[in-house]
């Protein structure tokens, strides 16, 4: 091999990575990776995001009840007077 190939090698490839663009993606992996490396980070997302799970199932189910409350009504209204529509 050439004399400093494995230098030239490595030369190349951190001028590729220093080219390469940064996508806002791989900023916000780094920034979230980095945080979440911190115990007192990791609990704050672990809790923020079972609060927001919590939260969407909450308001689902309490859409789904108004829905078969309203239903439970209409049958009902039908089971005493079979025309009322």
């Amino acid at each position: 091999m050439p004399p400093r190939f494995q230098e030239r090698v490595w030369g190349r490839i951190e001028r590729q990575y220093a080219a390469a663009p940064v996508s806002l993606w791989t900023l916000l992996l780094q920034w979230f990776s980095s945080s979440a490396a911190r115990p007192a980070f990791a609990l704050a997302y672990a809790v923020i995001l079972l609060m927001a799970g919590a939260t969407g199932g909450a308001l689902r189910a309490q859409h789904q009840n108004a829905r078969i409350e309203q239903m439970a009504q209409a049958r009902y209204v039908q089971s005493v007077d079979p025309y009322q529509k």
